[in-house]
């Protein structure tokens, strides 16, 4: 049997200079709403808008910190804190946020969709 192979999609999300460190804006692709977030320079993280716990569209107005080495975000609502690269939630095990792979091409962030 072959393997079904998987194809994905670059989504040209905005300018690098649109977001201002420590903040995150939410980019739309059809119905997908992602959170992006950048750190510093040019670090920057995608992940779902949509919090993990009550399913509200808030990711982005999340609080950006961090936990050791790792950076983090915490739901505005109920202040579970996830995992910026991995969408592990500190604070309950139960839940996650799906994150996405970012790039920055020509000044321009991209984010890696599942097509």
């Amino acid at each position: 049997m072959t393997p079904t192979a998987t194809t994905t999609t670059w989504l040209a999300a905005c300018d690098l200079d649109e977001l201002e460190p420590g903040w995150g804006e939410v980019a739309l692709h059809a119905d997908r709403q992602i959170a992006l977030v950048r750190l510093r320079g040019d670090e920057v993280y995608a992940v779902d808008h949509l919090d993990p716990h009550t399913g509200a569209p808030v990711m982005a107005r999340g609080i950006v910190g961090s936990r050791g080495e790792r950076p983090t975000i915490a739901s505005p609502l109920h202040k579970e804190v996830y995992d910026l690269g991995t969408g592990e939630c500190f604070t309950d095990a139960t839940l996650a946020l799906r994150t996405f792979r970012t790039r920055i091409v020509g000044g321009m962030i991209e984010v890696e969709l599942d097509a």
